[in-house]
This record gives structure tokens, sequence and C-alpha cells, in this order.
């Protein structure tokens, strides 16, 4: 989104997390992290929305840095981890179909490239840890605390002007619109924006803006949505049929 609310000129890949394509070798060696987003410019790779964003204001040609506040909203932003409110609120038999699949890839890639073997072996190690952790009831409380927390304090924003940070779309809504997508994806609109009716109104002038429409739109809007979790069932589906990780 930041990108193209600058015009910036670049070529997106599609890295599906969930089929285990953030772990294809190609894309572990440039990116051993396997965080998504990812931006690559020239030799430097950058994981970190909050730095991709930055980086994007900077190839605008903007000489202004990025004001205190909306700085602070990025962070503010950026500090809440969706991963385990994602996890905790898909059904079991998914989530279990899902991490013992990329157990699997994680273990066909240390046999494709022994080189990035121990590499390969943190996220293996990291995948058993999420699912300990997915077991403590206390760790979804604390993240759903944050969410709210975090939607409390957009919705009480949202009294000082049109986005987050004023009038003006800012870097700041940027980071902020992807937890909203998400909680749409996940069908908890209800439970986390529609009781916030001025985040529901700062929500609907966004699906208005052309970036929106690129990036997340095309991809999630209406029945787009459930073509896109289809592609990536069947994808899954097939693969753990035919034993191809």
């Amino acid at each position: 989104m930041a990108l193209e609310e600058k015009g910036i000129d670049y070529t997106s890949y599609h890295v599906n997390p969930l089929t285990g394509k953030n772990m294809n070798v190609a894309f572990f060696r440039m990116n051993p992290s396997a965080k998504l987003p990812v931006f690559q410019n020239g030799a430097h790779v950058i994981y970190r929305a909050f730095d991709i964003i930055q980086l994007a204001v900077h190839l605008s040609g903007e000489i202004a840095p990025v004001n205190t506040e909306v700085y602070q909203w990025m962070q503010k932003v950026d500090a809440w981890n969706p991963k385990m409110f994602t996890l905790t609120h898909t059904p079991i038999k998914y989530r279990t179909f899902v991490s013992k699949f990329i157990r699997r890839v994680l273990i066909a890639r240390m046999a494709e490239a022994p080189d990035l073997a121990s590499m390969y072996h943190v996220k293996l190690r990291e995948a058993y840890e999420t699912e300990d952790k997915l077991k403590d009831p206390e760790i979804m409380k604390q993240s759903e605390e944050e969410l709210n927390k975090l939607l409390d304090d957009v919705e009480q924003q949202l009294n000082n002007g049109k986005y987050i940070a004023g009038d003006e779309f800012s870097p700041a809504d940027s980071m902020f619109i992807p937890i909203l997508a998400r909680i749409t994806l996940l069908d908890l609109d209800e439970a986390y924006i529609n009781c916030r009716p001025r985040l529901l109104e700062y929500y609907a002038l966004v699906k208005q803006r052309p970036s929106y429409k690129a990036v997340i739109g095309k991809f999630f809007s209406g029945w787009k949505k459930y073509r896109t979790l289809f592609r990536t069932s069947f994808f899954l589906c097939m693969r753990t049929l035919f034993r191809k990780y």
C-alpha cells in the first residue's frame, strides 16, 4: 500500500506462507527470516513492514521526514504481533493440517539445501514452540487485549480526522489497514470493527482508495476471498496427497 500511495514502480511477487513458499530455497537464501512482506532494492533486503514503509517514503523523493505523530502510530501498530491471534482464530483442524504441512516442507528443504539446514532447523523449532504456545490460554488473552487496546486507541484518534494522523492518508494508515483486512479475513468484523463506529467509517473510506483495491481488495473483497482460500486449500491437499513438499 505504501508503494502504491507513493507512486513507486515495483514488481510484486506473491509468496503464500500457508503453502510454505516462503521456505523455498531461493527465497530463504535471500531472506533467512522467511518473514513477509519482504522488499528487495538491489542487494538490500528488508523484511520488516515498518522499515519498508519508511523506505517507500524515502524513495518517493519526499524531503520532509515522517512527522512525530505518524511515527509514533507506526510504532504502536507495529508493536502488535498478529501471529498468535490469527492462529487461535483458525479452526483447529485447519491449523493442525497447515502446521504439519509446513513442518514437512522444512524437513524437505533441509535435505534439498544442506548448507541451510541449521537455519531451517531454527524455523522447525519455532514451529513446535508455536504449537506449545497455542495451548496457553493466557497468550491468547494477552493478544486479544492488545488488539482491543489498539483498536480503541484508533477509534478515539479518529475523532481528530478522517485518517489516523489527521485528514491526510499517511504511512501510519498503510501500517494499520492490513490489521483490519486480517480481521475481515478471519470473519471477525462484528466483534472487532463493526462495534466501533468511527473505525467502521474509516474502513469504508480506505476501501475506496486505489491502493487498497490494488493490493488487498482484488484478492479479498467479497467472493474473491473464498477463491484465494480455495486455491490455498487445493494446493495443500494435492501436495499432501502426492507427498510433494
